[in-house]
């Protein structure tokens, strides 16, 4: 019988039950279709519970139930934040502030100190997670701790976090420029990428030598096209135009894969 027409009771009970992961989120992503009071309050429950599986199944359900609006929404919000209050668990105040992120059109500044507090916890889950929670707050302390969290020793909380402020946010200041030229040199090709693409957003012409650079190198990637587009500047015409030549040449399917994206570029970039 498919899921769709397993009653919501079942579900819990799967989710209770179950001893692996395979499933779970099959199962969650059902509950979160049905926004009603039978699952709200079911969730609450196991949210509130002493059990650190039935606490994560509960806010995680919780976090995307319903959507504009959200089920309940403001009463969720309240609740991972008492929730938070007491929380030792890595594991549960990382679903929490995974919610959150779902959850954070209309946090206030207290709730935004509560979260910035789990910036240096031992956890790179927890602070991934708060790197999700506080993206796309136009508020400066959310910006600033982004911006902190972009130097992370963690590439995933500083890809994340890059991407937080360089393309997640349309503000535009000398911090947020200077904490993406930090990263234009990072080890994470994806962070790199995030960082160029904010800078190219911000229409900081300082980078075009930077795209020349990962040009020459034959370093490239969607990001990196889009930033070139952003531009607009015909400079970049010819080492496209031999990267083109190189990437038809070239036997590696990964490579020869990017002819499409090289021409496409090349065509917009002419007109």
């Amino acid at each position: 019988m498919s899921r769709k027409k397993w009653t919501s009771e079942k579900i819990f009970t799967r989710l209770l039950n179950n001893k692996t992961q395979k499933t779970f989120w099959d199962n969650v992503r059902e509950l979160r279709n049905r926004p009603n009071k039978e699952v709200y309050n079911r969730a609450f429950k196991l949210a509130n519970s002493e059990s650190e599986k039935e606490k994560i199944i509960g806010i995680y359900v919780l976090a995307q139930l319903g959507f504009d609006p959200r089920f309940h929404q403001n009463k969720t919000v309240d609740l991972y934040f008492r929730l938070l209050e007491n929380e030792k668990s890595p594991k549960v105040i990382s679903a929490i502030l995974s919610s959150i992120s779902h959850n954070n059109e209309n946090l206030n500044e207290n709730q935004i100190s509560k979260l910035i507090e789990y910036k240096t916890h031992n956890f790179a889950d927890v602070r991934f997670e708060l790197t999700l929670a506080i993206s796309c707050l136009e508020n400066e302390n959310a910006i600033k701790t982004l911006i902190e969290l972009s130097n992370d020793k963690d590439s995933d909380i500083r890809n994340w976090a890059t991407f937080g402020i360089g393309r997640q946010l349309e503000i535009d200041t000398e911090d947020i420029r200077n904490a993406l030229w930090n990263r234009i040199n990072d080890s994470d090709f994806e962070t790199k990428s995030e960082a160029i693409a904010g800078l190219a957003d911000r229409m900081d012409k300082r980078v075009k030598d930077v795209i020349i650079s990962e040009l020459k190198n034959g370093d490239y990637g969607t990001l990196l096209f889009e930033s070139i587009l952003k531009l607009n500047d015909k400079d970049f015409l010819p080492y496209l135009n031999e990267n083109l030549k190189i990437a038809k040449k070239d036997n590696d399917d990964i490579k020869n894969g990017w002819v499409l994206a090289l021409e496409e570029t090349i065509n917009e970039l002419e007109k």
